[in-house]
């Protein structure tokens, strides 16, 4: 992975991997260099004023190595359970400096929270649409933070145990899939996900977008719809019953389904949570889905011909996808007076309220990551 993003000149200086030390690892232990950093969902710790200095970025940036603990020979080699506290102020010395945090510790990166997680979506839709290898455990405990000698945002993803490998051709066609999903192509659409075995469009691409989508035929919402409201035991049991065969529709047909799609399902959720968290400070659709036009743009398989109007479509693309941010601005203000949380629980709402008109209850901790 540190050599695909050191390859990706749009991601290089953005994205840090560990260091591992494979002389002093084995096929059961992996022992990598120490990451000094703000977890991710401190979010004090990113936008609270640097105090570091001048053209100075915080410790172990980009690799930088870190001053070696203050050396104590009085010191015994590890804590105890029944250290005293003197004892284990000492093992304070093994801590990297964090002068950086000021004299009364209140100090922070001095970053924004908009540039940090558009790093973190740049970075898996990088890995997703360019590249195949996609980290499936970007849960907030993973991913830490640093600032740079220039005064921007370096991310650090650790923890590389849970990779799932896309094959160029599933890469492709997952790529037109998002594509097409966000300039409502239903063609395209059809033609991908029935050879994924997926019958009903509608409720997989809501599962995909996780919001409710809304360029399909329709046909499961209609179907809600025009049930009866006067017996409404009978109108619960039939929209369970639609809700069920909903579902079995998705897998329409096993045998054809990716099982790459679960993993990504599952890194799409943790990234939306991420987002969510850190108050929704990007467009995470618009940027997943210029990443994928991107791709297709970029193939290296393409003639001249085809790169030359991928490269209009990709134009055209990103015009569309204006639309999308006049969507996400209005939920900014939304927010900013106090009307709303952000887009993700925008989302969120929409998404229970799709699943409730099918008669079914969402917990809230299903949208907890």
């Amino acid at each position: 992975m540190a050599k695909l993003v050191a390859s990706e000149p749009r991601l290089r200086d953005r994205v840090y991997i560990p260091k591992v030390y494979r002389e002093l690892s084995s096929r059961r232990v992996m022992t990598a260099e120490w990451i000094e950093g703000v977890k991710l969902w401190d979010k004090d710790g990113i936008i609270r004023p640097w105090q570091g200095g001048w053209r100075q970025g915080s410790p172990g940036c980009h690799g930088t190595p870190l001053d070696p603990p203050i050396g104590d020979s009085s010191r015994p080699p590890y804590a105890t359970a029944t250290a005293t506290a003197t004892s284990r102020a000492k093992y304070e010395n093994l801590k990297p400096n964090r002068d950086w945090k000021g004299k009364n510790g209140r100090g922070g990166l001095g970053l924004s929270l908009k540039e940090v997680m558009e790093t973190m979506v740049d970075l898996f839709s990088a890995q997703m649409f360019l590249w195949g290898w996609l980290h499936c455990d970007p849960h907030p405990g993973n991913v830490l933070v640093r600032r740079r000698p220039s005064g921007k945002a370096e991310l650090v993803l650790i923890d590389h145990g849970l990779y799932i490998h896309m094959e160029p051709k599933f890469r492709h066609e997952y790529a037109r899939f998002w594509k097409a999903l966000l300039t409502f192509d239903n063609v395209t659409l059809h033609n991908i996900v029935r050879g994924w075995g997926v019958e009903n469009i509608d409720i997989f691409a809501s599962a995909t977008l996780l919001q409710p989508y809304r360029g399909g035929d329709l046909s499961t919402s209609r179907g809600l719809g025009g049930l009866s409201k006067k017996e409404k035991a009978q109108r619960h049991y039939q929209m369970q019953q639609a809700m069920r065969q909903a579902a079995r529709d998705i897998l329409g047909d096993e045998t054809k389904w990716p099982r790459e799609l679960i993993f990504i399902g599952r890194n799409f959720r943790i990234v939306q949570a991420n987002n969510q968290f850190l108050g929704s400070p990007v467009n995470r659709i618009k940027i997943t889905g210029i990443w994928a036009s991107r791709a297709l743009m970029e193939s290296p398989d393409l003639t001249f011909t085809d790169k030359l109007r991928n490269t209009g479509q990709h134009i055209v693309f990103k015009l569309v996808l204006l639309g999308s941010d006049i969507w996400f601005y209005v939920s900014k203000i939304r927010q900013f007076l106090g009307w709303g949380r952000g887009m993700e629980d925008d989302l969120e709402a929409q998404m229970q309220n799709m699943a409730k008109e099918m008669g079914v209850e969402l917990n809230r901790n299903i949208f907890e990551g």
